[in-house]
Formats: C-alpha cells, sequence, structure tokens
C-alpha cells in the first residue's frame, strides 16, 4: 500500500473514531500531498512518489519544530502541546530514525569509506551518506558527529 492511500486510510479512521487530536492534523497531511500533487502535474509528474511524501513530511515536521522553539520561548505551553501532538501524529508515518549511536557508526563507516580527513571532506561525505540514507538519517544531528569525528 503506498503512503498516501495508507495516510488517507488513517484519516478516515480518525474521522469514524472521532479522535480530535489526530484528523485535523491528518487532514492537513492530506492537503499538503494533494498541493504537492498539483505542483507535480505542472511538471508532467502523473503520480507522488512516497519518498516525495517522505520529504514533505519531513518538512512539515522541521516546520512544526521551529514553531515549539518559538512557543516555548514565549511560554504559550498550550500552543507547544498543540505542536507536539502533530509532530507525533506526522511522525508515524515516517520511516524509523536510526539512532544517536547507530548514527555515528554509519558516519565512522562513510568517513573511511570516502578516505575523509579534514573538514573539506564534509561535502563528499554527505552526499554519499544522502544518497544511501536519506530516509533514515537526520542530517542535523549527521553534520554534528561529522563535525566532532573530522576535527
Amino acid at each position: 500500500m503506498s503512503l498516501k492511500k495508507l495516510i488517507e486510510e488513517k484519516l478516515n479512521e480518525a474521522l469514524k473514531a472521532k479522535d480530535k487530536k489526530t484528523y485535523p492534523t491528518l487532514r492537513l497531511v492530506v492537503s499538503a500531498i494533494k498541493d504537492a500533487e498539483i505542483a507535480g502535474r505542472s511538471k508532467g509528474q502523473t503520480d507522488i512518489k512516497d519518498s516525495d511524501i517522505v520529504i514533505l513530511l519531513k518538512k512539515m515536521i522541521k516546520q512544526r519544530n521551529e514553531s515549539c522553539d518559538v512557543y516555548k520561548k514565549a511560554g504559550r505551553i498550550e500552543l507547544l502541546e498543540s505542536e507536539n501532538r502533530e509532530i507525533e501524529v506526522i511522525s508515524k508515518f515516517l520511516p524509523k530514525q536510526f539512532s544517536e549511536d547507530e548514527t555515528k557508526r554509519i558516519c565512522e563507516e562513510t568517513i573511511k569509506s570516502v578516505s575523509a580527513s579534514s573538514m573539506k571532506d564534509m561535502g563528499k561525505i554527505m552526499g554519499v551518506l544522502k544518497s544511501k540514507h536519506a530516509d533514515s538519517l537526520d542530517f542535523s544531528k549527521v553534520s554534528a558527529i561529522l563535525k566532532r569525528l573530522l576535527t
């Protein structure tokens, strides 16, 4: 089953169950997917791929994390909790992210495989990591780990 169909199915389940904490977020996700499909049609794409949906979901989570930071600084706890609930709902549809230890191990292996020795090689390492593990690595963590390992 495609990711789009899965999300639509979960939305229908949440609507039937009258789950007011889940269905508004899923409606936003479905709407964003439809917007992306419409934008893709102008480029000649007929259907949206799961990988494009994953990128879209990650973007939505990033936006909510940024909002969380603002709400935390402003002391808006109720809005912070709302954003965190949305992050939880959206995260259920993303591939499992590697842990900190797994990420470090993958970074070390990649450094060895490309024979990197300094910060100048960081772009090369990031390119390899993105081609192999784009869906399962958090690249903000990867960047910090690589900086520690290369200095």
